[in-house]
């Protein structure tokens, strides 16, 4: 039985050469944009690559590790401090929503459930699967989400060395033999068990969600003080990288001029909300400028974890920020579904009582 198919060592293979000229030419974060710009070329030129399935979910539990390692009682004591910049969470989804949804609905030309899973800032895998679940498409879901991720991805360490000045050198973990093993075991633990024990529990973005609650707790009782080695955070990078790239496998020409410049004008209109909001809160004093930056980057959790990690960012107030918008997403997800299910079924009901 082989671990691995062909495709997924010529995708390995792929992602590692990108690595390497990313290191040659001294490009910023070379374990995870060398990775996805090389499967991203590759794909969009017709080759055939295949993601690492449960490798690359397993990577995100190295992620949920490396927050749940920074949530201390010192990040408890300041949470009241958090709650007038984690209030308006609400009122950005929202307007998000509004203005995405009459984006992909009237300018876009999608049906309603598309049009809303498109439009909101949520995880990837999650707004896919419930787009699925509520009919709507998923091809189209899978190009947006993946556009907006990358885009984001993209955009956001060059946005925080060109306007804040920051350096993206910042180390990110002790090397795993620099660590206490005891330390290593309990967060290989952690990532294992909160990753299984959270999709037993149903729980949302299980692979990140559960190591991140499982790491807090051990954390808080004061078994664990470091992070994950910098060996695991730059494995995380490689993966999550090379899936960026992967989701353009089989792309087309009308795609491409359909949902993927549909996708790149939203992510406009995102940064433009980012903006505002950021603005608005670091003029009020809630946040400096660059937490307030990252914390309202509408990019994928797992993604915007690591840039909070090279970038030197509070980790906690970020992924605060983060956690808060992808649980409000996803809670709401079902019930906007039905609705929109029930609205459909009544204009189809009108057309056919109409004719």
């Amino acid at each position: 039985m082989r671990l691995f198919t062909k495709y997924q060592v010529l995708t390995a293979a792929l992602a590692a050469g990108g690595v390497t000229v990313f290191l040659a030419l001294d490009l910023p974060l070379p374990f995870l944009f060398g990775p996805m710009a090389a499967c991203l070329v590759v794909a969009l030129a017709g080759v055939r690559l295949q993601g690492m399935g449960q490798l690359a979910i397993f990577a995100r539990t190295i992620l949920g590790v490396a927050v749940g390692a920074a949530v201390s009682p010192e990040l408890l004591r300041r949470l009241p401090a958090m709650m007038a910049s984690l209030a308006l969470i609400p009122l950005y989804i929202v307007v998000i929503g509004i203005i995405g949804v009459f984006f992909f609905r009237r300018v876009c030309k999608l049906d309603p459930v598309t049009s809303y899973y498109a439009a909101m800032p949520g995880g990837l895998q999650d707004m896919i699967i419930f787009g699925e679940e509520a009919g709507g498409d998923v091809r189209a879901l899978s190009l947006i989400h993946a556009t907006r991720v990358l885009i984001i991805v993209t955009l956001t360490p060059i946005l925080l060395k060109g306007l804040y000045s920051v350096s993206l050198n910042n180390p990110i973990g002790a090397h795993a033999s620099d660590l206490p093993r005891f330390e290593l075991l309990l967060m290989a633990v952690a990532a294992f068990v909160g990753w299984k024990g959270g999709e037993r529990l149903k729980l949302f973005g299980a692979s990140i969600i559960g190591p991140l609650i499982l790491t807090a707790v051990l954390s808080l009782a004061g078994l664990i003080h470091n992070r994950p080695p910098s060996e695991a955070i730059l494995t995380a990078q490689f993966l999550i990288g090379t899936g960026i790239g992967v989701y353009y496998v089989g792309i087309t020409l009308p795609d491409l001029r359909r949902y993927v410049l549909s996708a790149f004008a939203f992510v406009l209109i995102l940064a433009l909300l980012a903006a505002v909001f950021t603005a608005f809160v670091s003029m009020m004093g809630f946040a400096n400028p660059v937490e307030a930056f990252l914390s309202f980057s509408p990019g994928g959790q797992a993604e915007m974890t690591i840039l909070a990690i090279v970038s030197g960012a509070d980790l906690g107030f970020v992924v605060t920020h983060h956690i808060l918008r992808v649980v409000l997403v996803i809670t709401g997800a079902p019930f906007i579904a039905k609705l929109l299910g029930s609205r459909i079924k009544e204009k189809i009901n009108e057309d056919r009582y109409s004719g």
